[in-house]
């Protein structure tokens, strides 16, 4: 059987040296690092580890500390009028409550000059409160952009 290209040393070489680059982890890693994300919360909250559920779907890798969420809070410096069971850190930005990824990852995009986002109490439908527990159920509600002097607008509505 007769080849159409015959391999010779350099062209075998060649293929070779693809075949070897095709293997390496540059071609491995098509899907992008995933981004850190700190998460302050009490041991117990199921509602939060579906949050963070959400988070690790959507390409964050979540480290938690699991003892409450107060002290980070204040000393992240959100504003206790924002408050929700759990507190994060992201590139610098804080989030609190049940704030989507895709928010975050919009935030961490336009990079604005803010404090963090923040969904104040715990909104039924919100990330983490959407479970089979709620039949379906979903209240609208706000993300808010919160800025260092504790006024905030809303950053996305949630019908």
């Amino acid at each position: 059987m007769k080849t159409r290209f015959p391999l010779n040393p350099t062209r075998r070489a060649c293929l070779l040296g693809m075949a070897a680059l095709a293997a390496t982890p540059w071609a491995l890693a098509a899907k992008p690092a995933a981004t850190p994300v700190e998460v302050w919360k009490d041991p117990n909250c199921g509602c939060c580890q579906d949050w963070i559920a959400h988070l690790e779907q959507n390409g964050f890798a979540v480290t938690v500390q699991d003892r409450g969420n107060t002290a980070a809070r204040a000393r992240l410096g959100m504003p206790q009028k924002f408050g929700s069971c759990h507190t994060a850190l992201v590139q610098g930005y804080v989030i609190e409550g049940h704030v989507p990824a895709a928010d975050i990852r919009r935030l961490l995009q336009d990079r604005p000059k803010a404090l963090g986002l923040a969904v104040p109490g715990m909104p039924i439908g919100s990330p983490g409160m959407d479970g089979p527990a709620y039949g379906g159920r979903r209240d609208p509600y706000q993300v808010l952009l919160v800025q260092r002097d504790g006024s905030s607008q809303v950053f996305k509505s949630y019908a």
